[in-house]
Order: C-alpha cells, then structure tokens, then sequence
C-alpha cells in the first residue's frame, strides 16, 4: 500500500498518499484505522485532506511507477507499507516526509541509521517481522508438539527473507523440527511449493512475513486445507479468513498510531525528528474451526495463552 495525504480545501488538497506491496483486500480494516485516526484529529476527508492509494499487489517491479507517480502527485506526507516498498519511495523523493509501516527491521533493512532520530525524511513504525519468526516457529510446535517438519513459505525475492530464514534455522535444531524451503516468486508457483511441502511430510506451514503471502492469503489458505497442512501467519485477520493461528502486532493499532504521525508532520513537525516507534504489544490468536477442520486439538496450555479465540 502507498498513501499520501495532503491539507488544504476540498478541490485542491493533496493529502496523503499510500503506497504498499500488498493489497487493498488485506489492508482493508488497517487503512480503516487509518482514516478512523485522522478524523478523530480533525482531518476530515473531502473537507481538508485528500488520500490517494495504490498497491502493488504483491509484485515488486510495479513499486517504483507507483512511487514517481505519488511523488508527481506532490503530496504532502507518503504513507508507505512494507520494507521494500519504503526502500523504493525513499529512492524516489528525499523531500516529501515518509512514514513507514509493516517493516521488519528498518535498521538492517538501512532504511534508518537510528531508531530514535531516523533524519532524513523518512519515520514511522516497525512490526518486529524480524523478531517473530523465531516465536512463531515456537508457538507452531507447541500447538503440534509432534510435528517434526515445517514448511517456511516466503517470497524468494523479497528483502527480509533472509533474515527471517536465519532466525527460524537457529531456533529448528532447538525446537527439534527440521525447516522445508517453500520460495515463491508469484502466485503460479504455490502449487508447486505446497505439493513439494506434502511429498516432503511436512506438518505445518508458517507463511514468513512478506506481501506477497499476504496478497496471497486465500490460495495459500485453500491449498493448505487441500494438502491437510496447518498454516500459522502473522495477523489476526488472516486467522479469521482461515488460518490456525498468529503470533504478532495488531495492525489496526500501527495504523491508527501512524495518523498521529501524519497529523504531526502536517503540523509542522519533520519527520527525521519523530523515532522509530517499536511495538511493545503482541497477540496470539488461534482459529479453534480450522483446527477441527483438520482433526487437531489445540492443547490447553496454548488457548490458555491467547488474546483471541476464533470459534
């Protein structure tokens, strides 16, 4: 998603622009909490503040026309969701604020050289993609304690694939399973990579942060429930379209957050000035119907655990 928001009446304000790699059908509830953000400020849409948005659908080489053509728009602050799509923005303007949402690690990333003073033009909020993997790997086997293989699901060209293998191949040996390569490069090769995880035995699929497996939540969720194989992801909604469950930050809460940084920036304020902004809350949510679907008891200890049960 790519957002930019702009000030001014309703014929010429230029607002907001969002640009992100994932997709409108995803970002729904999010860009919601956006909006429902920046009207509780005072910026009301068609009064004085405009938002246009484009997605890239998953697909990387759509993001830089997207950009330069938010940036010809000339927004007043750019909204930008996922770390490569900040990566191309920051390429396409070093004027026109920025604040990011859904990145990993900003800092590996080098998207920013401190977290509480970023510089530049450029803030916003990290989701800890990073970080997780090695709790979600964690929290899958404990939910199947006699799972033994797990399919990792990723884009194999996406920025933050590497670091997020890296942290699940040093907890596997710990949690005693042994990770299956599952890379894609586009919606096509899902069959492939799912048929590949079942001739392999594998017991469950973690769908590795990245918005390609977000753009491709239903397909994944479909050949999952085809091949038996439990899928743990990232974000509650996804959990309600089908998923067994996930580990990490609710976005509707980094969206709405976001709006205050808008409003600041539209204030006056610049954005290098602003930190970084880390979560310090997680939820666990468990979809108890796709675990019977599959013939899988939840055990105690993790319904116990979590922030929401979708019965």
């Amino acid at each position: 998603m790519l957002a930019g928001a702009s000030v001014g009446d309703a014929q010429e304000a230029p607002g907001s622009a969002t640009i992100g790699g994932t997709s409108r059908e995803w970002k729904k509830s999010s860009l919601a909490a956006f909006r429902g953000g920046l009207r509780e400020l005072g910026w009301e849409e068609g009064k004085n503040r405009t938002i246009e948005e484009r997605f890239a659908d998953g697909e990387f080489s759509r993001l830089p026309a997207l950009a330069d053509e938010v940036v010809r728009r000339k927004v007043d602050v750019i909204v930008v969701a996922t770390s490569a799509a900040t990566s191309t923005v920051m390429a396409a303007t070093k004027t026109i604020p920025i604040v990011m949402l859904d990145v990993g690690d900003p800092m590996s990333s080098k998207l920013v050289t401190n977290l509480a003073k970023p510089g530049g033009n450029v803030t916003g909020f990290t989701n800890l993609a990073l970080g997780l993997t090695e709790k979600r790997l964690a929290l899958l086997k404990e939910t199947l304690p006699r799972a033994t293989r797990i399919g990792m699901l990723s884009h194999a060209d996406s920025p933050i694939r590497a670091p997020q293998w890296r942290d699940a191949a040093e907890a596997a040996p710990r949690l005693g399973v042994t990770l299956q390569p599952m890379d894609i490069r586009n919606r096509g090769d899902l069959p492939r990579a799912f048929q590949a995880a079942a001739n392999a035995r594998a017991d469950a699929v973690v769908a590795m942060a990245d918005a390609l497996n977000t753009v491709l939540t239903r397909e994944i969720l479909e050949l999952g429930a085809k091949h038996r194989l439990p899928v743990m992801v990232e974000d509650r909604e996804r959990v309600e379209a089908g998923a067994l469950l996930s580990y990490g930050t609710d976005p509707r809460d980094l969206y709405r957050r976001a709006a205050s940084y808008v409003d600041r920036i539209l204030k006056g304020a610049k954005p290098g000035d602003l930190p970084v902004e880390q979560p310090t809350t997680f939820e666990l949510v468990i979809n108890v119907k796709a675990a019977k679907a599959l013939g899988l008891t939840i055990p105690p200890a993790v319904l116990l655990r979590a922030d929401a049960v979708i019965e």
